[in-house]
């Protein structure tokens, strides 16, 4: 029997990877795509799309919840984080969401609060000050907001840091390698396996990453510090600065499916797949066996010939990848 899963946030690399690796597993999925915008990256991925409000907008959970009604949707994988915090605050009514509790994708979701919480439990992560309470603690600072998405509003050693309200925060920039570890957490609570890449990025976006092994056994009891203390289901991903020292020093987590998921799906590490067949089929997912190699993303075009946006609708409106 056919099942619907609406994966949210279509528009943004996230989502379209989500898109991408439902369609590569070949299964009888329906899938519905929701964006802010009616027209995206990710509509020819969709067998239908609809344009929802932003997730803190008191009409966001309604929309939601019509198409859950219209599409019998089985299964949500949201790709934002405000829209994890959000759906994950109604669960109850919703179908099944693939994601953590409120309580922690609220924590996660706030960098200061994440700060907070890991240095109560003596865990890495990055020194974080909001601007009010920042003395010039750091000789190179990163300034962002709390609640910052998609790497938007970031300013590297401003003249004055002080100057920025509070809803920004002032953190030591780390300088060093780079990663980004994928991890995920089964329902009952066991780690099903990581995956760490060496990247770089533009805009916020990984542009190039190479899988390493080099720090697998401290992301492990890094990973499991973390999840001892944080009620962590399904996938999440630290985004981490390795110091002069060779301590990895995390800076952000994303409480989430992270936007290299398309990438690493292809090294072995299938954490849409392990969603599915947890939140979708009750199956217990394999844990992965991760392979070597790299990759570099590029831009590609979707072509609709012969027609304007406004008659964009889904994967049946006609169009070609160039």
């Amino acid at each position: 029997m056919s099942k619907n899963i609406l994966v949210t946030g279509i528009g943004g690399n996230v989502g379209q990877g989500i898109l991408r690796n439902i369609l590569k597993l070949n299964m009888d999925i329906k899938i519905i795509g929701t964006d802010m915008r009616l027209i995206s990256a990710g509509n020819h991925l969709c067998d239908r799309v609809y344009q929802v409000p932003f997730s803190a907008s008191t009409e966001y959970i309604p929309n939601i919840l019509r198409i859950c009604n219209k599409e019998k949707i089985n299964l949500i994988i949201p790709s934002t984080d405000l829209e994890t915090y959000y759906l994950a605050l109604v669960r109850k009514k919703l179908p099944a969401l693939a994601c953590s509790d409120a309580k922690t994708a609220k924590i996660f979701l706030n960098k200061y609060e994440t700060w907070i919480n890991f240095k109560k439990f003596s865990i890495p992560f990055a020194p974080t000050f909001l601007s009010s309470e920042y003395n010039g603690e750091f000789d190179n600072v990163i300034v962002k907001p709390k609640e910052g998405v998609g790497s938007k509003n970031i300013y590297i050693n401003p003249p004055t840091p002080k100057d920025f309200s509070d809803e920004f925060i002032i953190q030591q920039l780390i300088k060093g390698k780079e990663i980004t570890t994928a991890f995920y957490v089964t329902k009952d609570k066991k780690l099903l396996g990581q995956i760490t890449f060496l990247r770089a990025l533009m805009s916020g976006t990984t542009t190039i990453c190479e899988v390493t092994f080099e720090y697998d056994n401290k992301v492990e009891k890094l990973i499991r510090k973390i999840t001892n203390k944080f009620d962590i289901r399904g996938s999440c991903n630290i985004q981490s600065s390795i110091n002069n020292k060779g301590e990895i020093i995390p800076f952000e987590l994303n409480c989430r499916i992270s936007g290299t998921n398309s990438i690493r799906s292809q090294f072995g590490f299938e954490d849409v797949r392990y969603t599915i067949e947890e939140y979708l089929l009750n199956k217990k997912p394999q844990r992965p066996i991760i392979k070597k190699g790299s990759a570099v993303r590029i831009l590609m075009d979707v072509i609709y010939p012969d027609i304007g946006l406004n008659r964009i609708k889904d994967k049946t409106t006609k169009h070609y990848i160039f």
